[in-house]
């Protein structure tokens, strides 16, 4: 019979960073009841195989899922081959594309790799909802319709926005909050975990486990995760995340960028909310003690954040990396040395005008910007420099000698030229 920690430790693990948990005194009652038979908790998490990074945003539950095996819990993890065909509206403003087949089997073996740098997949039990779904009568899809009704459906604060709005909510996008209820009748969900914009989707497997004369599952919900612009939800769609597959050194560097703080602001200027971005991802992304987040946040913001991108990259490359990642920026950032190893860039010796180069069009060519038009800002903001000198120019008609081996920099960013 497995052994279990005292109900009271677990709780003290499971609670940090829980945005809601519906209800609390249920999960108390399923973890009381785990310990004293031995049978561990069906803790159920599941993901739509939608693209090819798993980010950090994503493994906020996916921590948690981590935390409940260490307890001593099953995780059951479902990979929703069928639900990412309808597209998850959870909140969205607009329709989700559903992805084709070709595009979920592709998707899918790609995140349980990256799934298994957070949690011991071995360990898990991995189910696609195909499994179920596929063999779906027209009968049985229409006795699931049957468990909702289009009044609580529109209870959905995304599509009550939409209905207001005049945006269209199309009918399949009904079934997936229905779909993924349903997996927790299949698997025998205790607990279901997710953000806080699916909240919704695990009531509703609450109610069809009734139905089915199931134990209703505990909801549970972790808080969405800023991303690196401390704003807006972490996401691939906005080029504001850190994914999985990332090197040590991005990560860090990406760590690094965030702010220490977001300040909302009203039209005229005014703050009107502030968040505390690192003690946010401390809590979410890290086992980092809850007392040294409080000392570390007093002290210096810079050290702090060191510590919270070391202990990110700490996680999923390892304690050597971390130590390399630390040092490389430090290098570059902190004691301007160039990092050991730099991206090249290859120009065409042919577009040199006695081997030189207008900086605007060095920036271009090597897409240090994005545009000529972008390069010229960066020049006149100061932002871009070269050789063992950094020498800097802000003369947006400068030319630079361009010779082969040369290291240009604009902001954080950082190449080398080789000439062909």
């Amino acid at each position: 019979m497995p052994s279990f920690p005292p109900v009271e430790e677990q709780l003290a693990v499971i609670l940090r960073g829980a945005a809601q948990i519906e209800t609390r005194d249920e999960l108390k009652k399923k973890l009381e009841r785990s310990h004293a038979t031995g049978a561990p908790l069906r803790i159920k998490y599941g993901i739509d195989p939608t693209g090819f990074d798993v980010h950090l945003g994503h493994t906020v539950p996916l921590r948690k899922l981590r935390q409940f095996q260490e307890l001593g819990h099953l995780p059951v993890l479902i990979i929703g081959t069928a639900t990412a065909a309808v597209g998850d509206p959870s909140g969205r403003d607009a329709s989700r594309q559903g992805l084709t087949t070709e595009q979920i089997d592709k998707n899918a073996t790609t995140y349980l790799a990256q799934i298994a740098k957070v949690i011991d997949v071995s360990k898990a039990e991995v189910r696609p909802n195909g499994e179920w779904f596929n063999r779906f009568t027209f009968a049985e899809m229409l006795k699931l319709l049957g468990q909702t009704t289009m009044q609580r459906m529109l209870e959905r604060d995304d599509f009550t926005k939409r209905v207001k709005a005049g945006t269209a909510i199309y009918l399949h996008e009904c079934l997936y909050p229905l779909m993924q209820g349903w997996d927790s009748v299949e698997i025998k969900a205790d607990v279901e975990l997710g953000g806080t914009e699916q909240l919704y989707n695990l009531m509703v497997g609450r109610d069809l486990q009734r139905g089915a004369g199931q134990e209703p599952q505990v909801c549970f919900t972790m808080p969405i995760l800023r991303g690196l612009d401390g704003c807006k939800k972490m996401g691939k769609s906005l080029g504001n995340y850190i994914g999985l597959a990332e090197s040590a050194k991005d990560m860090f560097e990406k760590t690094m960028s965030i702010p220490d703080e977001y300040h909302l602001k009203d039209e005229t200027g005014n703050v009107i909310e502030s968040y505390g971005v690192m003690r946010e991802w401390f809590e979410l992304l890290t086992d980092f003690p809850a007392e040294g987040i409080d000392r570390l946040l007093a002290g210096h913001p810079m050290d702090a954040k060191k510590t919270l991108a070391s202990e990110i990259v700490k996680f999923y490359h390892g304690v050597d990396a971390a130590v390399a990642a630390q040092k490389n920026w430090e290098d570059q950032f902190s004691k301007r040395r160039d990092p050991d190893v730099i991206d090249e860039v290859t120009i065409a010796a042919a577009k040199l005008m006695d081997g030189a180069l207008l900086a605007v069009d060095l920036i271009a060519e090597s897409k240090l910007a994005a545009s000529k038009g972008e390069a010229r800002r960066k020049i006149e903001e100061g932002a871009f420099n070269y050789g063992p000198d950094r020498t800097k120019v802000t003369d947006v008609k400068a030319t630079v000698a361009v010779t082969d081996g040369l290291v240009i920099r604009l902001g954080r960013k950082i190449l080398r030229v080789k000439l062909a």
